[in-house]
Order: structure tokens, then sequence, then C-alpha cells
């Protein structure tokens, strides 16, 4: 599970995995007595984006949309462009 401020991602290797996850994720809201927006949920889903990765049954990936934004990254001309640079390319180990 991934929790980022008010997205939750529930995922797993197969289905009864994730049945079990989900289901003891839901019980913990009921009895912190949290709630969540139905018309927000997605339940089932095989593929998702989430937080600039996309994450499926084999794993967590880059999203396509960040490597080519990288690839069309201008020629960095100063210390602190290099440093974004670098920063953005490390954080998506491209």
């Amino acid at each position: 599970m991934i929790i980022f401020i008010d997205e939750m991602l529930i995922y797993s290797k197969d289905e009864k995995e994730h049945e079990e996850h989900l289901k003891a994720i839901l019980e913990l809201l009921k009895k912190e007595e949290l709630y969540a927006k139905f018309s927000k949920c997605e339940f089932w889903i095989p593929k998702v984006q989430f937080l600039g990765h996309v994450i499926d049954k084999q794993g967590i990936h880059v999203d396509p949309a960040k490597i080519e934004s990288v690839k069309d990254w201008a020629s960095p001309k100063s210390p602190t462009k290099i440093r974004q640079f670098l920063g953005l390319a490390g954080y998506y180990q491209i």
C-alpha cells in the first residue's frame, strides 16, 4: 500500500492477496471512522498511474511520459540546471 496525502493505492501480487489487503484496509478505515468518497474510488484495476509511476502486475515502473520529458529536456547550461536535471533523472533512475 502507498499513501500520499489524500491518495491511497493498494496493490497486490494476485487476486486472493488483493482481496485480503482490501478487506483489511476497509475494516481499518471503518474502525478509525475514516471515509472515502465512493465516486473517487476505483477497484480491481490491472494497471494504474500513481505519483509519476505505472503500477501493474509486473511491479512499479517509471511513467513513460516522465521518460519522454527527460529525453526532451534542453541541455543544461548552468550548475543549477545541471543539478535540476540530475535530480529528476536520479529520482526516476533513468
